[in-house]
């Protein structure tokens, strides 16, 4: 049994309106029923073909529909119908989109209605009408949770959060000392507001910093599975509108994330960082604490953020710096490592003619 529920089949006429298509080869009433990749698609499935790299598995498809663009329906075999269009990947992420309406949140596991009689929901917390809570869901005092909110299983939400509404709680993530906004997703496992990693060093050891802010979560937001993002020492930390945080990534206490930022896997985010609005940030990036990252930066992959980058532009390495000075610096390191090898293999090859 598929795990997604397939809305189609829909009329190949009805699949190019969508996307802004021009049917270029075959019958506009042509049914397709999936999509698939080119290698793995079947007859009455519809393919996209955007990349050269792909080819050999485009002249293979058994496809029923090809979505490309111009300078490409060329290498379409027979066979396949054809709709063309100015980005194949677009389009084919939103013909997907129609087959699979409910595949861009956590999937719900028992699909009850209302609060569940197997979860756990305190006398006091507040859930609007059209809320969902998930059998073993743990709801603490005076939380609230928004219309068409939905707290799957094993999560937990404490005392005095607020959740707003159209929101999805993964199963077995955890929400504490946080206000989210609406149509959040928190994917399974995430942890929301718990203490942040602070300590002093004291004549008996280290001492614990106190936590007492809170974790601010904008509308929009979408976390990934197993994702931290620690809560406040006094200032909040606040993840901005519209920003997309991958999984396993580290959000330090006090750090402020702006507005539509995406942010990859594995990325260590130390605490009271401020990163401003629509920065990308690659896998394992770590960024130390305090720094300030202006809007518009993307950091590449593996990158180390020390201090604070105060122009848009492309950074990578360690310490991160702008990536064309990077990209030099390899290049005549790479130079200076060629010579000196052809350097030593010349000085050899003398002493043995001696």
């Amino acid at each position: 049994m598929p795990f997604f529920k397939n809305t189609g089949p829909y009329a190949l006429q009805l699949l190019a309106e969508k996307v802004g298509a021009e049917i270029a080869r075959g019958d506009a009433a042509t049914a397709v029923g999936d999509v698939a990749s080119l290698g793995d698609a079947a007859a009455g499935d519809i393919s996209f073909y955007a990349n050269l790299a792909y080819r050999s598995a485009l002249e293979n498809t058994a496809a029923s529909a090809v979505i490309t663009r111009p300078g490409l329906s060329g290498h379409v075999p027979e066979g396949p119908a054809i709709l063309i269009c100015k980005d194949p990947s677009v389009a084919f992420e939103t013909i997907v989109r129609m087959f699979y309406p409910d595949a861009g949140t956590p999937r719900s596991i028992f699909m009850n209605d209302g609060v569940s009689p197997d979860a756990h929901v305190h006398e006091t917390a507040r859930i609007e009408d059209g809320a969902f809570v998930e059998p073993g869901a743990a709801i603490g005092a005076n939380a609230q949770i928004g219309a068409g909110t939905r707290i799957m299983p094993g999560a937990v939400i404490g005392a005095n959060v607020c959740i707003g509404r159209d929101c999805s709680i993964g199963a077995n993530a955890s929400v504490l000392h946080a206000f989210l906004g609406d149509r959040v997703v928190l994917h399974p496992g995430v942890r929301i507001g718990q203490d942040g990693f602070g300590y002093s060093p004291g004549a008996t050891g280290l001492n614990k910093t106190f936590q007492v802010g809170k974790v601010v979560v904008q509308n929009d937001v979408e976390i990934g599975a197993n994702t931290c993002i620690d809560r406040g020492a006094v200032r909040d930390t606040m993840i901005g509108e519209g920003t997309k945080i991958d999984n396993l990534v580290q959000v330090g206490h006090n750090s402020v994330i702006g507005r539509h930022c995406a942010i990859a896997g594995l990325v260590a985010i130390a605490g009271s960082v401020t990163i401003g609005d629509g920065v990308l940030i690659g896998g394992m990036v770590t960024i130390n604490n305090h720094a300030r990252v202006s809007s518009g930066v993307t950091l590449l992959a593996l990158s180390a953020v020390r201090g604070d980058i105060d122009e848009p532009g492309h950074y990578a390495g360690v310490p991160a710096r702008p990536a064309r000075e990077w990209k030099r610096e390899l290049l005549a390191m790479q130079r200076m490592v060629r010579e000196h090898v052809e350097s030593s293999r010349k000085k050899a090859s003398a002493e043995e003619k001696e």
